[in-house]
C-alpha cells in the first residue's frame, strides 16, 4: 500500500473520528453499480479490495479509506452516429429538417438505450484521515481529484474542515531560492534532476528539463533571466523521492529501499496483514516527510488555523 502521490489538506480545527463511527458514516455512501440509465456512479469500497469488507482500515491512529467511480463509455462517434442515422430516417420519411433541438433530443434518447450495453470504466482513489497529525492524505495526481475526494468525504461526515496547506513564503520562490543559492538546501533535501521554469509575465514560457545538473549553467541562464521555478525533483532523507510543485503537490512519490526492506523483513504470507504492515511504514514516512517539508518552505501559516 503505497501512494503514489500525496495532496495533503489541514485541518482547520481540532477534528478526531473513530474507525467505527467513521465505518458508520462511509456505509450510507457504499459504492453501488451504476443503474441501467445513469451515466456515473461513486461511493467508498473497502480498501484491501476483496481481501477486505471493512471501509475504513485502520492502524495507529490513521484512517485509510477508498473512493470507486464508475462511468459508462459512450464513444463519442458512435453516438454522434447513431444520431445522425435516426435524424437521416425522420428526414426521408417525414420530408422534413430535423433541427438542432431536436437532435439533441434524439441524443439524449440514444445514449439511454446504449447506456445498458455500455462499457464501464471505474477508478479508486485513496486517502487516509491522520487526525493526530492534523491532515487528510489524498492519493491524487491532480487538485481536482483530491478536491472532488474530500468534498465527497465531508458530505458523508457532513463536516470536513480542511484546507489545503499554506506557508509564508511562496513555493516558486523558495524552490528558485535553492537553485539560485540564495536560500540554503535544508539539509534533508537533496536536488533531483528535474523542473520546471515559467516566465512570469503574462505570456512567459515554460521550460522543462530532465535529467539534468540542477545547478548547471543551462539553469543558471534560465534564472538570471528572471524565471521562476514552479516544479522541483527532490530526494528527502534519502528515503524518499517525489516531485513537488507550486500547489504543494507531490507526485511521483518512490519509497526508498530502506522502507521495502522493512516491509520485506515482516514474516507473514497474510495479504491483509503485509497491506497493514506497508500502510503503517508509509505513513510513519509522510508523518515526517510532510511538517518537515511545510518547515523547509518557510514554515506553515497557520493564521487560519484554530488551535486547541
Amino acid at each position: 500500500m503505497w501512494f503514489r502521490n500525496a495532496r495533503v489538506f489541514r485541518f482547520t480545527k481540532p477534528f478526531d473520528i473513530s474507525a467505527e463511527e467513521l465505518e458508520d458514516k462511509l456505509q450510507a455512501d457504499a459504492f453501488k453499480p451504476c443503474g441501467p440509465q445513469e451515466t456515473s456512479r461513486q461511493g467508498w469500497v473497502p480498501p484491501l479490495g476483496k481481501h477486505g469488507e471493512q471501509l475504513v482500515h485502520s492502524a495507529n491512529g490513521y484512517h485509510l479509506i477508498a473512493l470507486r467511480k464508475e462511468e459508462k463509455i459512450l464513444p463519442g462517434p458512435v453516438v454522434k452516429e447513431a444520431v445522425e442515422e435516426k435524424a437521416e430516417a425522420i428526414e426521408f420519411e417525414q420530408g422534413r429538417k430535423v433541427r438542432r433541438k431536436e437532435k439533441d433530443e434524439i441524443k439524449e434518447q440514444v445514449m439511454l438505450e446504449m447506456l445498458p450495453q455500455a462499457f464501464s470504466k471505474n477508478r479508486r482513489s485513496f486517502a487516509y484521515l491522520a487526525p493526530q497529525d492534523g491532515v487528510l492524505v489524498v492519493d491524487a495526481g491532480s487538485a481536482k481529484q483530491a478536491e472532488d475526494l474530500a468534498s465527497t468525504l465531508r458530505k458523508s461526515l457532513g463536516s470536513l474542515p480542511v484546507r489545503p496547506p499554506a506557508v509564508e513564503l511562496a513555493p516558486a520562490f523558495t524552490f528558485t531560492g535553492w537553485l539560485n543559492e540564495s536560500i540554503d538546501l535544508p539539509g534533508k533535501v537533496v536536488l533531483g534532476t528535474e523542473c520546471e521554469l515559467k516566465d512570469p509575465s503574462e505570456d512567459g514560457g515554460v521550460v522543462r528539463c530532465k535529467g539534468l545538473d540542477l545547478k548547471a549553467d543551462e539553469i543558471r541562464n534560465h534564472l538570471d533571466a528572471g524565471m521562476q521555478v514552479t516544479k522541483l525533483s527532490l530526494t528527502w532523507d534519502d528515503n524518499v523521492s517525489f516531485v513537488l510543485d507550486e500547489e504543494l503537490g507531490i507526485r511521483r512519490l518512490k519509497f526508498g529501499e530502506t522502507l521495502q526492506d522493512q516491509l520485506d523483513d515482516v514474516d507473514v504470507d497474510d495479504h491483509a496483514a503485509k497491506f497493514d504492515a506497508a500502510f503503517t511504514l508509509m505513513t510513519l514516512e509522510l508523518s515526517r516527510l510532510i511538517p518537515g517539508l511545510l518547515e523547509a518552505l518557510g514554515g506553515e501559516d497557520r493564521s487560519a488555523i484554530v488551535e486547541e
